[in-house]
């Protein structure tokens, strides 16, 4: 196997060669720092890199494989393969910036409860990848950073608000990465880059120690080229940490096994008009139809649906512009975040509160609605991935309009707190990917996961590679 063929092998399979002592720890996270060296001054996929901690954790893992007491199979799922965490989730003694330049220096003094589970499974981190200013925005365009660029086309997004750790993957800087979604923020640039991303339901995965993200609307989340990758790594992140907000009860099975056991037959409704935005860009509608059409063949009943996210848009904005507010003074802030802070400010005090019980009203509405079908098959986006740039010199409420479309398929299910998975569903004429998404009933990622493997193995993706990376 050639190195390329090894940066894009899917993780578990490394972390099956890690223990069949083919490869060691060391030799692959090397890999991986050079190639992020050759190839992320285009990219801008990583804030940090922390290069000198994952060469020393590789060497003593390499070190305890190579030891004559060390039994193999008794080592965690994932020993030894490397992975990137998103740069709104500390790690220990490195920067976490949350995308805004004043905290470039700002060193984190404890992991995120996600980030002590990711390691506990015998990850080793690369580094902290870029993300929006605040994860406000779905395109990591923060002030202070360089743009995340799409491998696919250097000229377009990744997409965001977790487009590092999306263009990371793609262009094999890293087999695997962490993200967050509040608002599409996994799903997005899983989309753009040709990915598999996992927005588990609220509840899946602990919030600890920081407490709940945007009234329970964000969510940490996985990007990844395989099904069965990003399942396994929502196993290894799930759980319940006494003091959670939210829990849910462990499914009988694991995520990784449900990729392996085909669903039932499922009702599955479709949609590509969103009301009030109208019909989804023609390329990802065709990407939903052509799914839905697969789907069928696969023995599934389908139905199209009729969706109307009117009443969610102006308490969603209510919401979006509270979490701007995080001590940090205005004049550092972007230009959408000065305005959304703004807004936030000249609104009374109980705006906040009475927007979220909306979203709770229209959640319990929204999930009594498709509660008739167990998986709902909706496009990613309203269109493709848009350039580098092309919305920055738009004056800030318009830029919110634009967003707010572009999105519109993503939000709602934040709001529900129901699981979605998005998976790859083709190219545009111009090469970029396009992306589909399947939402599942609360609690029910199981199903949804299943699915998508069927999907996978109808439709494999993971042979995909952008040009760009084949250096």
């Amino acid at each position: 196997m050639d190195s390329i063929d090894l940066a894009f092998t899917p993780a578990l399979e490394q972390a099956r060669l890690i223990r069949d002592k083919v490869i060691s720890p060391l030799e692959l996270t090397q890999l991986y720092l050079d190639r992020i060296q050759q190839l992320d001054s285009s990219l801008n996929s990583f804030f940090t890199v922390m290069a000198e901690q994952a060469i020393a954790e590789a060497k003593a893992k390499t070190e305890q494989l190579a030891a004559p007491s060390t039994e193999p199979s008794s080592l965690p799922a994932f020993f030894g393969v490397p992975v990137a965490i998103k740069d709104l989730s500390p790690v220990a003694g490195v920067p976490c910036t949350y995308g805004i330049h004043l905290l470039k220096k700002r060193i984190a003094t404890e992991d995120a409860g996600v980030v002590t589970k990711i390691r506990q499974a015998g990850f080793t981190i690369l580094g902290k990848t870029s993300t929006s200013e605040i994860g406000t925005s779905p395109y990591p365009e923060s002030r202070g950073f360089a743009p995340t660029r799409n491998p696919w086309n250097l000229t377009y997004s990744s997409g965001g608000s977790s487009g590092g750790s999306a263009a990371a993957v793609a262009a094999g800087l890293c087999p695997i990465a962490h993200g967050g979604d509040a608002g599409g923020s996994v799903r997005i640039p899983s989309a753009c880059c040709g990915l598999v991303g996992i927005k588990p339901s609220r509840g899946r995965i602990s919030s600890a120690p920081l407490g709940e993200k945007v009234g329970g609307l964000g969510v940490e989340g996985v990007i990844a080229r395989t099904v069965a990758d990003a399942a396994a790594l929502l196993d290894v992140m799930s759980g319940y940490v006494s003091g959670d907000p939210y829990w849910l009860p462990t499914p009988p099975i694991s995520f990784l096994e449900a990729t392996q056991q085909p669903p039932q037959r499922l009702r599955i409704g479709f949609a590509t008009t969103l009301k009030p935005m109208g019909e989804a860009d023609p390329v990802c509608t065709q990407a939903v139809m052509e799914i839905v059409q697969l789907l069928e063949i696969l023995g599934h009943s389908i139905e199209s649906i009729d969706l109307d996210f009117s009443e969610i848009i102006d308490p969603l904005k209510i919401v979006w512009q509270a979490t701007v507010d995080v001590g940090v003074p205005r004049i550092f802030l972007g230009k959408l975040n000065r305005y959304l802070l703004s807004r936030s400010r000249s609104r009374p005090s109980g705006a906040y509160p009475q927007a979220m019980m909306k979203l709770h009203e229209i959640a319990r509405k929204l999930i009594a609605d498709l509660n008739p079908i167990d998986v709902l098959v909706l496009p990613v986006l309203m269109h493709p991935t848009i350039r580098v740039g092309e919305w920055a010199k738009k004056r800030a409420a318009k830029e919110l309009d634009h967003i707010i479309k572009w999105i519109a398929p993503c939000p709602p299910f934040n709001v529900t707190g129901q699981p979605v998975i998005a998976v790859p569903a083709g190219f545009t004429p111009d090469g970029l990917p396009l992306g589909v998404q399947l939402v599942g009933r609360p609690g029910d990622e199981t199903t949804i996961i299943s699915l998508a493997a069927q999907i996978e193995a109808a439709k494999p993706w993971s042979q995909h590679r952008p040009t760009f990376a084949l250096y």
